[in-house]
């Protein structure tokens, strides 16, 4: 993965090129990835368990986010360069995630 700082080549580029390289705009860095492989095959058991708890914490961490009296304590919590959004999603997977066999 490549990143630059205000790349005049890239600094307004996003998107794909070709199947071969995606172009990502974050805050004020352009990233440039490998095109991503898609296997069509059905999750596992396992996969579906972690794929539902996900959406879960998705769910818990936009509600937060949508009310602005949660959103505002959160705020409190949250380290720097993080968002109230990660940090919930964090947060809910420690408190009610699904929790990794041994």
């Amino acid at each position: 993965m490549a990143t630059g700082n205000l790349n005049v080549l890239f600094k307004e580029l996003k998107g794909a090129l070709g199947k071969q390289i995606v172009i990502k705009q974050y805050k004020n860095k352009t990233v440039i990835t490998a095109y991503p492989v898609t296997i069509k095959r059905k999750p596992t058991k396992l996969q579906t368990v972690y794929r539902n708890d996900f959406t879960k914490a998705v769910k818990y961490a936009q509600d937060i986010v949508r009310t602005p009296a949660k959103k505002k304590a959160y705020a409190k919590k949250v380290k720097p360069g993080q968002t109230v959004y990660n940090f919930a999603i964090a947060e809910y997977k420690k408190k009610f995630g699904v929790k990794k066999e041994k």
